[in-house]
């Protein structure tokens, strides 16, 4: 392996963990500990901060510096990265999502403070998408250190703003952070409820690792994507919507599978079930399918439904509404 290689693999190594004893490090890559800490030299006298420390549990750690690594992100363009990967977090492709939030983690880690404190500036400037479904933006620095929480398999401990604004004060063994319809999750288990508990991450205030480690237990699911999904299907719906849809079950599927449950009636209507804790979301379910439906309840989904109706036509008739 050519030197130049080998301190790409070498960055890779230490941004993929918080901390690599020296002699795990150097058998990783293949070489003695002399040649590793000669190239751990020749990093940081280009600027890459890495840590170095000595006796037992010594070892290295690439941390933040005074300034960016040379060649490698400009302040605008250290900005525009992270800001961009935190759209793309909060996205709809959970496989990009995943990615996003992997990348944004190994470059916040090791900003300097003055970038950082720039980017936290700008997300309240930046434009909200059109797509009513978008979470809020996530705090960058939270975000962050739930990622490297996980990475790291270390505990945390935050506030969580649960719905109808009850707080409550949680340390968990965190597993993953996924990207579901357009909003982040972080999977965990809850030390205090022994069990796993799935967080809505923009609802994480003040999260702090502990310090602690801990051995990763098994996710009940294959799938976290699809855990978090089930997770939030068996919550309780502020509005149990149902409707009837007259179109055949694979159209209505197609628009709504992840956010409701699809029944038959016959070859061309279904009955649909979307339990949500916004009506203007199943509103917008419903709409999206293009075929004629009848809302059946709650009684505040009907009047809501109603009142949606009015104002386009309004609309389209040119008078106020």
């Amino acid at each position: 392996m050519s030197t130049g290689t080998r301190a790409l693999e070498l960055l890779g190594l230490l941004q993929s963990r918080r901390h690599w004893p020296g002699d795990e490090l150097a058998r990783r890559l293949g070489v003695s500990g002399r040649t590793l800490r000669r190239d751990v030299d020749d990093l940081q006298a280009i600027g890459y901060p890495i840590t170095t420390t000595r006796g037992t549990g010594g070892g290295y750690q690439l941390g933040p510096g005074a300034s960016l690594p040379p060649l490698v992100l400009s302040e605008d363009e250290a900005a525009a990265v992270v800001l961009g990967l935190k759209e793309i977090a909060s996205g709809a492709h959970p496989t990009s999502g995943d990615a996003a939030v992997g990348a944004m983690a190994k470059i916040v880690q090791v900003l300097p403070v003055r970038i950082r404190r720039r980017i936290d500036s700008l997300r309240n400037v930046v434009t909200p998408r059109v797509d009513r479904r978008q979470a809020g933006v996530t705090d960058v620095a939270s975000l962050t250190t739930v990622a490297l929480a996980c990475r790291d398999d270390e505990a945390l401990r935050f506030t969580y703003r649960a719905p109808e604004d009850r707080v409550s004060a949680r340390t968990v063994h965190p597993h993953r952070v996924v990207s579901v319809d357009q909003r982040l999750y972080l999977v965990a288990w809850d030390l205090d409820r022994t069990d796993w508990r799935v967080f809505r991450v923009d609802r994480i205030d003040g999260p702090v690792p502990t310090g602690e480690r801990f051995a990763r237990r098994e996710l009940p699911h294959p799938d976290p994507v699809e855990y978090v999904r089930g997770r939030i299907r068996s919550m309780p719906a502020r509005y149990p919507v149902r409707a009837t849809v007259h179109a055949p079950r694979e159209r209505v599927v197609r628009e709504i599978a992840h956010y409701g449950t699809v029944t038959p009636v016959d070859d061309t209507s279904c009955e649909v079930y979307i339990p949500t804790p916004s009506l203007d979301w199943a509103a917008f379910c419903l709409a999206a399918v293009e075929a004629p439906f009848v809302v059946h309840g709650p009684p505040e989904a009907v009047a809501y439904m109603r009142g949606w109706g009015e104002r386009l036509l309004a609309a389209t008739e040119g008078r106020p509404s």
